[in-house]
């Protein structure tokens, strides 16, 4: 991997050192061209006719997609966001009263939302299942709490705060020994290291653009499997994904496109298959990696920084590094970074509600490097963190 022919071809890296990849990534050139250059077409000759002339590249956004996850283009589905992605899978779930859905304490905030509406909805209960002492999800516990009432399991393969990486894999071992739909979250980590739906037997995975994968604000993807759709409602209907019968009826389209909408923001999916185009051509396997070794520097400098304390949970662990700082509080420390360059963020408990009924974590920093970053921009913050213990402005 060439780091500096990467952040020649970045052009925030000129300016900034960016470790909030976890928040929305910084985009290559390459597809900051493919955004604006269909924005400009679009001007040119009208947003229908743009889009029928771009209609070969959108098609390769779906095969793209299919490639980077190992499955088929006809099992990805496009959306504006994960969170939309994700809700298109759940609520095409029947439940009932007295039905179970369970999931871990690291759920994503807006995902334990849908499922406390879908709860109140239905009578449908949500069980949290329990962490196993290193912090990720007890699969062990998982497998004794299944049984005939189970519609779904739905986890979090990386939380938003923390580098744990769920055992996505043995959770989809037991999904499919029980026959139960698994659903999972892989926002965080589409992009930072390779995902494989077969691998991980899951049924339903959901992404987006704008983090790991460098793509545009804006773009977020479904994967489904098609052995599984007969078992599904989806809660939206439109043109794009069901075809009217003639009289008072209509028939879903094949396959993840039922989960479609008609509408897109056609500059942003090509800036997304741009992302993707690079993701596969520097290789998952090359960035993962990568992105590993750049996580465990940033984290060990950190956790070697008296006054500074390391929250990461579980066995694996990836390029996402929380932690917080004696004597001053989590947003402080990413202003203070912010004045110096380093872009960060922090976590708050309401993005990880269940995980609050646990350990009840305190807000963090987080810093998420990736394969552009240096080691010496990592070097660099973390000597800038230092130099703020105990020392609130």
């Amino acid at each position: 991997m060439d780091v500096d022919a990467l952040r020649a071809g970045t052009p925030g890296c000129r300016h900034r050192i960016h470790l909030n990849n976890a928040g929305a990534a910084l985009m290559s050139q390459e597809t900051l061209d493919a955004v604006v250059g269909h924005l400009r077409l679009e001007a040119e000759l009208g947003g229908y006719e743009a889009a029928g002339a771009a209609a070969g590249r959108v098609a390769r956004v779906h095969s793209g997609l299919a490639e980077l996850l190992g499955g088929r283009s006809d099992e990805i589905a496009l959306f504006d966001n994960a969170t939309h992605a994700w809700q298109a899978a759940f609520y095409a779930v029947p439940l009932r009263a007295g039905d179970r859905v369970l999931t871990g304490r690291n759920e994503y905030g807006s995902n334990v939302l849908a499922y406390l509406q879908a709860a109140r909805r239905t009578g449908a209960e949500i069980v949290v299942v329990p962490n196993d002492e290193s912090g990720q999800i007890d699969t062990y516990a998982l497998g004794e709490l299944i049984d005939d009432r189970t519609k779904l399991i739905g986890i979090t393969h990386v939380p938003t705060a923390g580098g744990l990486v769920n055992p996505a894999a043995e959770v989809g071992r037991i999904a499919r020994a029980a026959g139960v739909p698994y659903l999972l979250d892989a926002t965080q980590s589409v992009g930072q290291f390779p995902v494989d739906v077969e691998e991980i037997g899951c049924d339903f995975l959901c992404g987006t653009g704008r983090k790991f994968l460098r793509g545009p604000r804006g773009t977020g993807f479904l994967w489904v499997r098609g052995g599984i759709l007969d078992r599904l409602d989806p809660h939206l209907v439109e043109i794009q994904s069901a075809d009217w019968d003639g009289a008072r009826g209509f028939e879903w389209v094949p396959g993840a496109q039922r989960f479609s909408t008609w509408e897109m923001n056609y500059a942003a999916v090509l800036g997304l298959g741009a992302a993707v185009d690079q993701a596969l051509n520097l290789g998952l396997d090359e960035i993962g990696k990568r992105n590993a070794e750049l996580g465990d520097r940033m984290r060990g400098l950190l956790e070697d920084t008296p006054g500074v304390t390391v929250h990461d949970l579980g066995r694996r662990q990836c390029a996402i590094v929380t932690a917080t700082v004696e004597g001053v509080g989590s947003e402080e420390v990413m202003a203070r970074l912010a004045t110096s360059g380093v872009n960060v963020t922090s976590t708050v408990p309401a993005h990880q509600q269940f995980d609050t009924e646990d350990r009840n974590p305190p807000p963090m920093v987080r810093f998420s490097p990736h394969y552009y970053n240096t080691e010496d921009e990592i070097e660099h913050a973390a000597a800038l963190v230092s130099a703020m213990v105990g020392k609130p402005l």
